[in-house]
């Protein structure tokens, strides 16, 4: 009897697993990253003028990964300055600078991130360093707003429950606050991911590895392939992420929501 009812426990997990459309999305980005180098001749069928119609400076495993890992350090910096200036603008003497903090990060995704990297290469040089610096900024604004949305919408009950308890402004902040507005940070991280896996790809006009490479290629050289097959995977990429962010979200929901 026990065994049976752990199997129908294992066997109700596999299909909530498998109901999941993130889990069907990444194995169709892995089967199409596999599938890439493999592909010349059907792309030369659709495209017949173009010599080469397969990209191959470098592999799409590896420009997926590159773009992978410069989306996920720029949202990184950002979610470390955006948490860290809501939280700073919502306790005692920095409330005054809400306004300002405001203003700036809204200007800065404004800012055309092409902007930001013609003005960082002098600094920071060719590479990935200038495409961190403006995904960086870019992403500060959805994680300031929904932090800040977060904190603001936590119940005045639960804090005064928190001081009830004799939380000091930390503990209340990091046990009370915080949790209650996790929904909330989740949903700006989940914006400002997005935003930078498309942003990201400019960043290959500046000599870092990206899934822009062969698009930018494409471009310069004519080649309406390279441009598909990057765009193809961005755009999988991005409604991966998104679609995981959004199964992250429902697990972390309070149970009978």
């Amino acid at each position: 009897m026990t065994q049976i009812s752990m199997t129908q426990i294992n066997m109700s997990g596999v299909i909530k697993i498998a109901r999941e459309p993130v889990v069907w999305l990444a194995l169709l980005l892995i089967t199409l990253l596999a599938a890439m180098p493999y592909s010349a001749p059907v792309i030369g069928a659709l495209y017949p003028d173009v010599p080469h119609p397969l990209y191959s400076r470098a592999s799409f495993f590896e420009l997926t990964l590159a773009h992978c890992q410069l989306v996920a350090l720029s949202s990184l910096i950002a979610a470390i300055i955006g948490v860290g200036l809501a939280i700073f603008v919502t306790r005692g003497t920095g409330r005054e600078f809400g306004p300002i903090v405001s203003a700036i990060a809204a200007v800065g995704q404004t800012f055309p991130p092409v902007a930001v990297l013609a003005l960082a290469v002098p600094l920071l040089g060719y590479g990935a360093a200038p495409a961190l610096a403006a995904l960086s900024l870019y992403a500060i604004l959805p994680i300031l707003d929904g932090t800040l949305s977060g904190l603001a919408n936590a119940p005045a009950s639960a804090r005064d429950a928190g001081v009830g308890l004799g939380f000091a402004p930390f503990g209340l902040l990091w046990r009370i606050e915080l949790p209650l507005a996790l929904p909330f940070i989740l949903a700006g991280l989940r914006n400002a991911v997005i935003i930078n896996i498309g942003t990201a790809t400019i960043g290959s006009s500046v000599g870092a590895l990206s899934l822009g490479s062969p698009i930018l290629e494409g471009l310069s050289a004519s080649n309406p392939a390279y441009v598909i097959e990057g765009a193809l995977i961005v755009a999988l990429l991005a409604v991966t992420i998104d679609r995981g962010f959004a199964a992250l979200e429902r697990a972390l929901e309070p149970a009978g929501r």
